[in-house]
């Protein structure tokens, strides 16, 4: 249940604690449009573009939550020597967000290019290719020479290659006694051993400790997984079906999703926000519930967005007031 004193957490000065974000980033590129015909050369819809838009992406989302939120957040990652990497660099410091770009010149910046007709996504086109290890290395020295002015790390696993060092990361920032938290990807997990907290989505989940059929099952994959690796928590993000935290016990938090227009950038915007208010000495589970709530305001929007403070507060106290009728 929130309170008062959830309200007056985010109305302090959220940007005291400095949290750093390493993973990749990409460029999210949309082209909006309208489909009227098929085309005569093949039976495929023609989209005539009338808008370009461009949002960071990936790594760079989740930076741009904290900064959305208030957080006084640095990026630090690998982009080519090209067009999208200077776009990139330019939006994220109109949204106040620290960068540390490492730049590869044997590599194009990560783009994802959606076509989208009445807000109906027609197509998918994916740049990307994999950092060199000379460039992964200079991003591991930066991340020791810099760990020390932040209270959080969060590593946003994309599997685009960005974070070849993960668990180099995580002993360097332990060691510093820096709270980590990881968004994973793959099926092999043993690279985040340690780490404070992964947050895992449903599907990524199943990838690492394979099905289950109900939440007693769940909950014995989930403490095992967590004794493997050695976390102090688990969160996985389950969809309508809301969140889990597997702590001393499991706690589980409804979705607060009015509208689910657009899921994609949902675990950008709870890890970000988990970062966030851990940095400023939240309690673990006061954290969860507010990137529960921030998510299910973020699933309303297209495409990569995110909560601003304001809009996080004013959502918040409206929902007080219902609690309260």
């Amino acid at each position: 249940m929130f309170t008062q004193q959830h309200i007056k957490f985010l109305q302090q000065d959220l940007a005291q604690n400095k949290v750093l974000v390493v993973g990749d980033v990409m460029l999210d590129r949309y082209w909006f449009g309208n489909v009227d015909r098929i085309s005569p050369e093949a039976p495929v819809p023609i989209a005539k573009i009338s808008k370009i838009e461009d949002r960071p992406g990936g790594a760079a989302n989740v930076a741009r939550n904290i900064a959305s939120l208030g957080g006084n957040v640095t990026l630090l990652s690998v982009v080519g020597e090209d067009e999208p990497a200077l776009v990139l660099e330019k939006l994220l410091v109109t949204e106040q967000v620290n960068t540390v770009f490492k730049k590869d010149s044997t590599i194009s910046t990560i783009v994802k290019l959606r076509v989208i007709a009445k807000n109906q996504q027609l197509i998918r086109i994916d740049f990307e290719e994999k950092p060199s290890h000379e460039i992964l290395a200079e991003v591991l020295d930066n991340f020791a020479e810099i760990i020390d002015q932040y209270q959080v790390v969060i590593l946003s696993d994309y599997g685009k290659g960005g974070l070849s060092h993960t668990s180099k990361m995580i002993e360097i920032a332990k060691a510093h006694d820096k709270i980590v938290l990881v968004d994973p990807k793959g099926s092999d997990y043993s690279k985040y051993q340690n780490a404070t907290m992964i947050t895992p989505n449903r599907s990524e989940m199943r990838d690492a400790t394979g099905n289950w059929n109900n939440e007693q099952e769940l909950l014995n994959k989930a403490t095992e997984l967590k004794q493997q690796l050695n976390l102090d928590y688990l969160l996985v993000t389950r969809s309508e079906e809301g969140m889990t935290l597997f702590a001393d016990q499991a706690y589980n938090y409804p979705t607060f999703a009015q509208e689910v227009f657009d899921v994609s950038g949902a675990g950008d915007t709870v890890i970000g926000t988990l970062g966030l208010m851990l940095a400023n000495n939240a309690s673990i589970r006061e954290a969860v519930e507010v990137a529960n709530f921030a998510a299910g305001i973020v699933v309303a929007k297209l495409g990569t967005a995110t909560v601003k403070k304001e809009e996080l507060i004013k959502h918040l106290t409206q929902h007080i007031k219902e609690q309260e009728v």
